[in-house]
């Protein structure tokens, strides 16, 4: 399927409903397509702990606690 910027915009439900049938939509902008919208596979999908990047900071002593990491990012700075 083929769709526009405006049929993304204003139907985006026959959109949705070409993906679920496992259709790919190319996404055109003035005639040229610019991106593509595929189905995702529910079956036989990667877990996160197999991407390389998972983990990747596990050995960081800053981010043993998240929150409290989170928390020193988001203070005010003393000017």
């Amino acid at each position: 399927m083929k769709a526009t910027v405006l049929d993304l915009r204003y139907r985006m439900k026959e959109v949705l409903r070409a993906i679920e049938r496992g259709e790919p939509v190319t996404v055109l902008h003035r005639g040229t397509p610019k991106a593509r919208i595929t189905p995702i596979s529910t079956t036989g999908s990667p877990k996160p702990s197999s991407d390389k990047t998972f983990g990747m900071w596990k050995d960081r002593e800053d981010l043993i606690d998240p929150a409290k990491y989170v928390r020193e990012l988001r203070k005010p700075r003393n000017v």
